[in-house]
C-alpha cells in the first residue's frame, strides 16, 4: 500500500520567499497601549514575520508575508493581537 501524505512542506517559513497575496482572510492588528514587547507572539510565529523595529522596539508586522494563521493573537499574553477581517479592495 502506498504511503498517504498531506500537504508536505519542505521548506518551511516559505512565505519569505512569496507573498501572501489576496488569500489571506484575517490578519493580525496589534493594539499598541496592551503590547508590553514581550515579543512572545514573534517566538510563535510560523513564518517570522513579527518582529521589533525602531528605538521604542514597537513589534510590527510584514503583512507582505503574513498568512494570518492567528497563533500570534492566540499566543499572546497580554490579548494586544486581534485578528480583523482583511478588507476586499
Amino acid at each position: 500500500m502506498p504511503e498517504l501524505r498531506g500537504g508536505v512542506i519542505h521548506n518551511l517559513g516559505n512565505t519569505l520567499f512569496m507573498k501572501t497575496g489576496s488569500w489571506r482572510t484575517f490578519k493580525p492588528v496589534i493594539d499598541h497601549d496592551k503590547c508590553n514587547r514581550c515579543i512572545v507572539c514573534s517566538d510563535y510565529c510560523t513564518e517570522g514575520v513579527v518582529y521589533r523595529k525602531g528605538k521604542e522596539e514597537k513589534i510590527v508586522i510584514d503583512y507582505d508575508y503574513c498568512k494570518g494563521c492567528g497563533i500570534c493573537a492566540h499566543e499572546c499574553p497580554t490579548d494586544a493581537i486581534e485578528m480583523v477581517r482583511e478588507e476586499m479592495p
